[in-house]
């Protein structure tokens, strides 16, 4: 597995960078073997040290954690210790035939994604229009392809909480429509799956 470990607007020594790829190595091959490669990136964030690491496995899939603390070996630590137990979690289905199968398929569309800028405050509420819709239009900070992958609701929960997404849009291998699941705010997850109007099928 190639490691990349990058500091931002800090000093990334030899013997942490060392400790990061070793420590990486040895913890995500005791559950898979086949790990394509992983970026690290340390950075100071107010009085502690923060690390951000992804690990990508295959076609589609990534794991991802984030960890604060004052040290800056220990926030590698905590964020690796998190890294090993998602993957601990899904040991059994990433190693499965199945599983493999299905990371190596090809993604079902490419699609835009956008980062919108949030810079509206409460008291500039966007007049409305003679249609009644508003005039605001957001702006776009950020852009980036994503892959929307063909797979099962079960796999698709799977690569979210992987990747630590708040959300996922994926192609149903079912039902073929594209649908999405999200983290509800009770803890448990949410799935969307849209169901076309008897008005439009008969259209």
């Amino acid at each position: 597995m190639h490691v990349i470990v990058k500091g931002k607007q800090i000093d990334v020594g030899d013997a942490l960078r060392q400790h990061i790829e070793d420590s990486l190595e040895a913890g995500v091959s005791k559950y898979f073997d086949n790990a394509i490669d992983a970026q690290v990136t340390l950075s100071r964030k107010n009085h502690n040290f923060h690390t951000e690491c992804s690990v990508h496995i295959g076609s589609g899939i990534d794991v991802t954690a984030s960890a604060d603390h004052v040290d800056a070996y220990s926030s590698f630590d905590a964020t690796a210790e998190r890294i090993e137990k998602q993957l601990r979690r899904y040991k059994r289905r990433l190693k499965s035939h199945h599983g493999k199968e299905r990371f190596d398929a090809k993604m079902k569309f490419v699609a835009q994604s956008y980062v919108l800028a949030n810079d509206m405050d409460d008291e500039d509420e966007p007049e409305m229009n003679g249609t009644g819709a508003d005039d605001w239009q957001p702006m776009i900070i950020a852009e980036s392809s994503a892959n929307i992958p063909d797979c099962s609701v079960g796999e698709a929960v799977m690569r979210m909480d992987l990747a630590n997404l708040p959300a996922m849009m994926f192609h149903n291998s079912s039902t073929k429509g594209l649908n999405m699941v999200y983290r509800r705010p009770d803890g448990n997850i949410g799935w969307i799956d849209p169901k076309i109007a008897n008005s439009e099928k008969s259209a």
